[in-house]
């Protein structure tokens, strides 16, 4: 896609300046921050987890937010709105989406800078497995708070009429109800964030493809009852805002804080634990002896590569032997050998001309006196020092295609 690596200088790569052409960019300094040498690389790395995680739930909660405002206030067909006519599958289905595709994306993009946690209670999950120290955790838990707020406060502001998403009961369920399908909605989402995304396998790298479709499910059943929070911080923002503004005081709209507000807090916290405790379970029993051989496909493409690696260095060992005496060796020389063969007479690279097959003159007609021409080489053994052969064979062990 990109055609330059990006430019890693502190100047933009405006039009028309050095750092704009990759020739002239060597000379423009390093992008570095001043004596950031001199400050230790765990409190660096502490501060960096931090922004990102701040920046990572601020866009993940601002999408997710904005769409269940336009989910809650977009009037019907008849001209009412979803307070007048309650709730509906469509509007539930778009609200699911917003948070599902909203986490995917921004996990996704988070990945491979803080891990894409966004969620209080992912992080003491991941804590209590070990996966975080607690000191990274503490930090991420008061960044993501501070980014849920962030998130209603973009929203609050950038979109017009009141702040309509704050998690509320709905449905006639109880607030023992409540607590209980916010825990078992949230062990859901964090057992699949260890599953897929601290336990490394080959699968890995799409993590947050799964994790979000998770969020996902388990949305089409938290919304209409409990509001599907799974997340302080997804809760704790729009209260916050709610109770700051002087909209309404009745206990069953979106007011600030309610009575039963605790369990949005207590009901991730115990899924977190759930989650933990089964994981767990599961690695003390040894798991990965139930279904073995799930990363077989990774362990083969390892073992090619660790082959294919033994075969040039080996093609490498033999051409330089044979440069030693004088003489080369068309079934063990590879392109990396080219300015070493170039400077010995009569053969030239691997011992062919590379157009018509026929061996390469010295550059001295007297050398052919003293140098021998070496065997010709057959079609295979000029492609044995190649990947994986002419016959897509490995060159080390044939048994592996």
């Amino acid at each position: 896609m990109n055609i330059n690596q990006p430019h890693q200088g502190v100047a933009l790569a405006l039009p028309f300046t050095a750092a704009a052409d990759p020739e002239q960019r060597e000379a423009e300094p390093e992008l570095r921050i001043p004596f950031l040498k001199r400050v230790p690389d765990s409190i660096r790395n502490h501060f960096v987890a931090m922004s990102g995680e701040y920046v990572g739930t601020v866009l993940f909660l601002f999408f997710a937010l904005s769409g269940t405002q336009v989910a809650n206030n977009i009037p019907s067909s008849s001209g009412l709105s979803v307070s007048q006519t309650g709730s509906n599958p469509q509007q539930l289905l778009y609200i699911a989406l917003c948070f599902g595709f909203s986490l995917a994306v921004n996990a996704w993009v988070f990945f491979r800078i803080t891990g894409g946690l966004f969620n209080p209670a992912v992080t003491f999950g991941m804590c209590l497995i070990g996966a975080l120290p607690w000191l990274r955790g503490c930090l991420l838990f008061f960044v993501q708070i501070l980014g849920g707020i962030t998130a209603a406060a973009l929203v609050s502001c950038m979109f017009p009429g009141e702040l309509t998403v704050q998690t509320t009961l709905g449905g006639r369920t109880t607030v023992v109800q409540g607590l209980f399908i916010e825990m078992l909605l949230t062990a859901e989402l964090v057992f699949t964030i260890f599953m897929l995304a601290a336990e490394k396998h080959k699968g890995t790298f799409i993590a947050p493809i799964g994790i979000g479709l998770a969020l996902f499910v388990a949305e089409l059943t938290g919304v209409y009852f409990t509001g599907g929070s799974l997340n302080p911080a997804r809760s704790f923002g729009p209260a916050l805002l709610n109770a700051s503004s002087s909209s309404g005081t009745s206990e069953g709209g979106n007011v600030g804080f309610h009575s039963y507000h605790w369990i949005y807090w207590v009901g991730p916290l115990l899924g977190a634990i759930v989650a933990a405790g089964f994981y767990k379970f599961i690695k003390i029993l040894e798991y990965e002896t139930v279904n073995p051989n799930q990363d077989a496909a990774e362990k083969a493409a390892e073992k090619r590569a660790e082959a294919r690696a033994e075969a040039r260095a080996e093609a490498r060992a033999q051409a330089n032997g044979d440069i030693e005496h004088g003489t080369t060796s068309a079934g063990f020389i590879d392109s990396h050998d080219k300015a070493d063969l170039d400077l010995h007479d009569g053969v030239g690279t691997n011992g062919m001309n590379g157009t018509n097959g026929r061996p390469s003159l010295g550059r001295a007609a007297s050398s052919r006196q003293n140098v021998s021409s070496p065997a010709m080489g057959r079609t295979d053994d000029a492609f044995h020092g190649l990947a994986s052969g002419m016959h897509g064979v490995d060159p080390i062990d044939p048994k592996i295609q």
